[in-house]
């Protein structure tokens, strides 16, 4: 059984009263170390709790790192200018050397919508601006002319690999954009026993696509605190046909968050 496990960066936490802002440079390199396969940070203008910007801490972490993948998890697209959105993506596969994973997501209704409104960027059409962004991003991003949806054409140089594009979002529309756009779709805080449904879903609409159906990543709630019963749910996930699974912050202490993880990885 092959399950990748990753981990999310100390850079935000669903808990204002206790902000999860740690050392980047450490944690990727102590991931890194222990063996976990892929770091990954959350990404808002904005949202519920303090947050670090997630271009610049996967900089961060890619430039502490040799090997380790990193990604996001997830960049809002639609928040940003596309033609800006690819130079930075291809930058950061640059200075990663290829080590990136691209998840791109609609932005959770939770977090409201200021800091789109501060953006300049319309909430309510993030969906189709999303979807019109995924199709010129990988010319874009490999560097070649590329013709934006207002008609403006443009070439960025240099370009780069386009990095795996996983489209995260529980919903029927985020797995139909997966299927059309993506090689993987991510979904939060489903249980091993709602994986073997969205699997038949994906394939069904990659089908109509003429696609490869999207591998699934899960990020998954904090797992028990016993590594063997830990090491089970994980393995139900692995059944259930997830391919790799992040795993959220615990508390504060993410240095303990990843040896526990690393401990259940051995165990798989």
């Amino acid at each position: 059984m092959t399950l990748e496990i990753g981990a999310m960066l100390p850079t935000s936490t669903p808990d204002p009263a206790h902000p999860i802002l740690g050392d980047v440079r450490a944690s990727a390199r102590f991931a890194e170390q222990i063996g976990l396969d892929s770091v990954w940070s959350a990404d808002h203008l904005v949202a519920s709790a303090p947050i670090l910007d997630s271009t610049v801490v996967l900089a961060t972490a890619a430039a502490a790192t040799e090997h380790i993948r990193i990604g996001y998890s997830v960049l809002l697209l639609a928040l940003r200018p596309t033609a800006w959105a690819a130079k930075q993506i291809a930058t950061l596969q640059y200075v990663s050397d290829n080590r990136l994973f691209l998840g791109i997501g609609t932005g959770n209704p939770a977090h409201g919508d200021i800091g789109w409104r501060a953006a300049g960027a319309p909430f309510a059409e993030r969906g189709r601006r999303t979807d019109e962004a995924l199709r010129v991003l990988p010319d874009l991003v490999a560097g070649l002319p590329t013709t934006l949806p207002d008609g403006t054409e443009v070439t960025l140089s240099p370009g780069a690999v386009m990095p795996p594009i996983l489209v995260a979002g529980n919903g029927h529309r985020a797995k139909r954009r997966a299927a059309a756009n993506g090689s993987g779709w991510v979904a939060v805080g489903l249980e091993p026993q709602q994986v073997p449904a969205c699997v038949v879903e994906l394939a069904a609409l990659a089908d109509e696509y003429g696609r490869h159906p999207a591998a699934v990543t899960i990020v998954a709630p904090p797992l028990a605190t016993d590594p063997g019963h830990a090491a089970e749910r994980l393995a139900a996930y692995a059944d259930a046909g997830a391919t790799r699974v992040i795993l959220a912050p615990s508390g504060a202490d993410w240095r303990a968050d990843y040896e526990f993880a690393a401990e259940v990885k051995e165990q798989l």
